[in-house]
């Protein structure tokens, strides 16, 4: 054999073809990553503003054209207000103004991103120093002394995804991507779903009792990593039925590529550019880190939405995995009337 025949026999077109997608996914990662992340600017982030009628509006004005248009700023009718807003996660900060002395507040809520907080208060104090006044903040939805950069609970929903598409990876390797029948696709889901209930509960126990990184009820964090991990496990496994292995790099491209850097974790989704702050609360890793803070921080509210986001991932994968099964279970029968080999392991 000469050279090329040799490099013909190493490398075959189909592993020739994996590996230009494989170099593909790397070159998106970088892309994905360094353009979301490497300059978190505040845009539009929604805040409250509790002032005098009489300055209010102009107040609020002056804040919405500040340069780079950081704030959307709201009136809010009183400090009680703008508090139950932040907790309902409808605003994520606050100016109360002081009508009869130079002392205003600014409410933040480290909860929700510590980095966040702390910009909100660098723009507002900047804000109210032509004015002479001067800023006291708050911090209303405080987040834990253990929980640095209220990363916490991003990185607890990246290992909930990460063990969702490996084990539907390994289900896939062991026994082929594609089921060949509904009744294997069905003890796969079984599986998946047996694997989302112990990643889930092993994660919040970890998070919760064992780190003590994130507070909030340890079984309402459980529910919702079983939820991640099954959406996730079902995805990939209905990429894997639909594409075969390219599938489960599909599901890192969904996951891991598109989803993290969107997900509001190192910078909350006010600080991302248009682009991800829009598709990351419709991912899975946006969708659990919101509800991840939401339980720990915020007394569990504003979940219903990323929780049906959650649900319809789940539920999708679910459906479709089904669904293409049924059509392997026939391309199996076709063979075994054809005189094929009988059936695929049991997985």
């Amino acid at each position: 054999m000469n050279f090329a025949d040799e490099v013909k026999s190493a490398v075959t077109a189909r592993a020739a073809l994996l590996v230009i997608g494989v170099l593909g996914l790397q070159l998106l990662f970088i892309a994905s990553y360094v353009g979301a992340l490497h300059r978190p600017d505040p845009t539009d982030v929604p805040f409250g503003v509790v002032a005098p009628q009489q300055v209010s509006g102009q107040l609020v004005t002056r804040l919405d054209g500040l340069p780079g248009g950081p704030l959307d700023p709201r009136a809010v009718s009183d400090a009680a207000e703008a508090r139950r807003q932040i907790q309902n996660r409808e605003i994520d900060g606050a100016l109360i103004v002081n009508p009869t002395g130079p002392a205003d507040t600014v409410l933040v809520a480290s909860g929700g991103g510590t980095v966040l907080a702390t910009s909100l208060d660098k723009i507002i104090r900047q804000a109210e120093a032509p004015r002479q006044r001067t800023v006291r903040t708050v911090d209303v939805a405080p987040a834990s002394p253990d929980d640095f950069d209220g990363l916490s609970s991003f990185y607890l929903v990246v290992g909930w995804c990460v063990g969702g598409y490996l084990c539907a990876s390994i289900l896939a390797i062991s026994a082929g991507t594609k089921p060949a029948n509904r009744q294997r696709a069905v003890i796969r889901t079984a599986v998946m779903a047996l694997y989302a209930i112990a990643g889930g509960i092993g994660g919040a126990v970890i998070i919760g009792p064992i780190l003590g990184a994130l507070p909030g009820s340890v079984w309402a964090l459980a529910g919702l990593g079983a939820l991640v991990v099954f959406s996730v496990g079902m995805i990939t496994l209905a990429l894997e039925a639909l594409t075969g292995i390219v599938g489960i790099g599909l599901a890192v491209l969904i996951i891991v590529i598109a989803g993290n850097p969107s997900a509001g974790g190192a910078f909350p989704l006010p600080m991302l550019p248009d682009f991800w702050r829009s598709i990351g609360p419709a991912l899975p890793p946006g969708a659990g880190t919101w509800t991840a803070r939401s339980i720990a921080y915020f007394k569990g509210n504003a979940v219903t939405g990323p929780l049906l986001v959650l649900s319809a991932w789940a539920v999708g994968g679910t459906v479709l995995t089904l669904l293409l099964s049924m059509r392997g279970g026939r391309d199996e029968g076709r063979k075994r009337e054809a005189g094929a080999p009988g059936a695929a392991p049991l997985l």
